[in-house]
């Protein structure tokens, strides 16, 4: 089986993809959040600082790109060559509102005319892999149906199915008949993607669909940075190896940041996902928002790991 992580705007930036690679390595393939395109010459300064090779050494990096416009496509494409990447990868996944009003996303997915001829013109690139992440339609499940016949002219490196719909959001579950018809109709790689937060959900996924070779994990590896050693290696992460985890990305931000508040903003958002594995968890997690200071920070951190244990089998949302 190989492993990718998922995109996550906001989280899953160099900082911690380098702190997660250093002390785990044990993913097969790294997504870049979303870069939209702009008519620019070259990236913006936080998009570049992303995909820098010099921030990005030793891990496999594939820059996932947001958009509705070809050409726009084609030349970050280029951009993104240019700095070494041999991969690229369509967002037709994101299901929140601001990128779906601009038919980007999983709100492209409603448009298939002009997604189809969207296609057309990028995979002119005959010299770059493309990769594609896709939810299952954008209002109902029906529409993968002839979602996929557009997705089959077309040599798509992997297509990376989340199967819900734009209106799921992430509510209700995964569909996973549709992702079975999607194993058998597509002529393309097929990667799954979503709701895999503890190793009983990989195990009825691979149960279910065992011809299924790669995944990809996200909220699932940020609430349990472990999860993947716990599925490979029947190992679970103790508070030693989470907190230097932890501290390691921390010190990168307030190297990066001017200001603490800026570094601890990052942090927060990571918490919103890792306060989950612990228990008794919702006074600290309270404490640890609240924090405006760096110490108040610190020291709301320290009192969960020295207080609390970190839940065996717990994943996203269990309490």
């Amino acid at each position: 089986m190989k492993y990718y992580l998922a995109p996550m705007e906001g989280i899953t930036g160099y900082i911690y993809r380098n702190s997660y690679e250093k002390i785990f390595h044990n993913i097969d393939k790294y997504f870049t959040p979303f870069i939209p395109t702009n008519e620019s010459k070259s990236l913006k300064t936080k998009e570049l600082r992303d995909v820098l090779p010099e921030n990005n050494k030793d891990m496999n990096i594939v820059p996932q790109i947001i958009t509705n416009d070809s050409e726009g496509f084609v030349n970050l494409s280029r951009k993104l060559q240019r700095l070494g990447y041999s991969e690229v990868n369509l967002n037709l996944g994101c299901p929140v509102g601001t990128v779906v009003s601009k038919n980007r996303g999983s709100g492209f997915l409603a448009k298939r005319e002009e997604l189809d001829i969207f296609l057309d013109e990028i995979f002119k690139i005959d010299d770059m892999k493309i990769s594609i992440k896709t939810r299952i339609g954008k209002n109902g499940q029906e529409e993968f149906y002839e979602l996929i016949k557009i997705y089959n002219k077309y040599p798509i490196e992997e297509l990376i199915i989340h199967p819900r719909t734009q209106k799921d959001f992430y509510g209700n579950k995964p569909n996973l008949e549709v992702f079975k018809d999607a194993l058998s109709l597509s002529t393309n790689p097929v990667c799954y993607n979503g709701d895999i937060f503890t190793v009983d959900d990989y195990n009825k996924l691979t149960k279910a669909f065992p011809q299924v070779k790669t995944v990809m994990l996200g909220r699932g590896i940020l609430a349990n940075p472990g999860l993947i050693n716990e599925i490979k290696n029947n190992t679970f992460i103790d508070k030693e190896v989470l907190k230097y985890f932890h501290d390691e990305i921390l010190n990168r931000y307030i190297e990066l940041f001017n200001e603490d508040k800026n570094a601890i903003f990052k942090m927060k958002e990571l918490w919103r996902y890792m306060i989950y594995i612990f228990s008794n968890n919702k006074k600290y997690a309270e404490k640890i928002k609240k924090s405006q200071k760096l110490s108040d920070y610190k020291e709301a951190v320290s009192s969960l790991f020295m207080e609390q244990e970190i839940i065996e089998g717990a994943g996203l949302f269990n309490k």
